[in-house]
Order: structure tokens, then sequence, then C-alpha cells
């Protein structure tokens, strides 16, 4: 196959970048002006809003004149942002398909993202990479990620995974009665047998928005741990204490490291 067909292949792959919105309307704007920056041509965006009554609607609406069929939202009440994204879910249609409310690092990152899914091989299941953590134009923490094991408290970055549509097909949506790890628990639950049919793709693809849900306080980190060992008991991964201290680790060690280099 030439270069030109290899192209054209990788753009039949559809994506659904799906966004949550509630009362964000700076993040939103970022968010979407790094999506439409983009050199790979596509995507749809998949926007939904809980009810927001700081412009974002009209900002929605905007959007939705420029991208015509490419934009589809909702805005309704409910339940978190878990909820959200299953209903976000449910508008989406695209062969790989993302949870994002952050920055795409660079206008070909769809592109690279497309190309390591490809080039994987038949039983790839999705794809993800490294992201640094921003506080304005301050890396608060750089995680990379590589390829590990989630028994030895590895996990991909969640804004940066982009599966198949069959995974939450097959697996189900997000458990929406977790109020911060329902990504991990989700993550667990339909990947921790087949992290081996994950491409990684060993690039910074995402700039993640600092002060989320799971890092906004030490109260939010603790619920994330309690939710997390939740999690592995739930799905009946073996060791769930000894992930709990191997995550731990993980992140101390990032922070330590974002520190030293930056």
């Amino acid at each position: 196959m030439s270069t030109h067909d290899n192209i054209l292949a990788m753009q039949n792959i559809k994506i659904s970048l799906i966004l949550t919105t509630y009362n964000s309307l700076d993040n939103f704007c970022q968010t979407m002006e790094s999506i439409l920056g983009q050199d790979y041509p596509n995507y749809e965006i998949v926007v939904k809003d809980g009810g927001s009554t700081d412009g974002t609607l009209e900002k929605i609406a905007y959007y939705q004149q420029m991208l015509g069929e490419r934009f589809v939202s909702k805005t309704c009440s409910d339940t978190g942002i878990y909820d959200a994204m299953n209903q976000g879910f449910a508008l989406s249609s695209g062969q790989l398909v993302v949870f994002f409310n952050d920055l795409l690092a660079y206008p070909q990152a769809l592109s690279d993202i497309v190309s390591a899914y490809s080039s994987f091989g038949p039983d790839c299941i999705g794809v993800h990479s490294d992201l640094n953590y921003m506080s304005g134009e301050k890396i608060v923490r750089a995680w990379r990620m590589g390829r590990g094991h989630f028994r030895s408290g590895w996990m991909p970055g969640h804004p940066t995974l982009f599966l198949k549509r069959s995974v939450y097909e097959d697996y189900g949506l997000y458990d929406s009665s977790l109020k911060i790890s329902a990504d991990y628990e989700f993550m667990i639950r339909s990947l921790y047998k087949k992290e081996h049919r994950l491409a990684y793709l060993p690039r910074v693809t995402v700039h993640m928005f600092y002060g989320g849900t799971s890092s906004a306080s030490l109260s939010s980190y603790l619920l994330s741990l309690k939710e997390g060992h939740y999690a592995l008991v739930k799905n009946k991964v073996p060791l769930a204490f000894q992930i709990d201290l191997f995550r731990t680790s993980r992140v101390i060690l990032q922070l330590l490291l974002g520190k030293i280099r930056h």
C-alpha cells in the first residue's frame, strides 16, 4: 500500500471528542480552539452541557453554526461528570472515542494518535500517550506513561485514552455513583487483562488543565484513593492494597521529577 493510500485509510477513522461542560466558558473555548487547530480532518465534537449560565450555551450555538454536522450538543441536567460523559457517549458515532476537556498539545496530535492506532495491528483496542498537567504555561506534573501493568500502579492518562467504540459497548460505560474515580474503575474493568493491546505514543499530546476533580485538594485525592481501592476490589483484582501503594508512589515520583525538571 502506498503512503497516499495509508493516509487515506487513516483518515477513514472517525474520532469522537466528547466534552462535558458546566459554567466553564474559558476552558471550553480553549479546548475547542485546540481541536479546531488540528490537521486531522475526520472528527466530530460532542458537547454535553449541564445547563451553563456563564455564556457557554451561546458559544455552543456559535460552534454549532460553524461546524454543522461535525458538532453535536445536548443541554440538560445530569448527576455529575460521569453521568454527563455517559450521555455524551450516547450522542457520539466515532470509531475512536475520547473524553476530552483539555488541550491538544500540537496541531498534529490527532494525526499521530490515529497513526499509532493504525500501525499497532488488528488486535489494537486503542492508544494512549504522555501528558502534562498545566497551570497556565507552567508544567505542574509531567506524566511519561510508558507501557505498564495496572498491578504495578500504572494506568493510562484518561484524557489521552482513545478507545475503540466497541470497548464501551462490550464493557459498559462509567459508574456514575463514583464521584472521582469512575474513569479508573472503567479502565480496570475494560483494560486490566488487555493492556498489551493498547498502543502507546511516546509523546506529550495533551496539556491537561490542573486543578480537576481528583487533584483539587488533599481530601479529593484521598477520596480518589478510596474509590480507586473500591474499583480494584469490585473487579476482583488481587493485591489491591499493594496496587494502592504503587499508585501513590508513582504520583509522588512524578511530582518530584516535575520539580527537578522545572
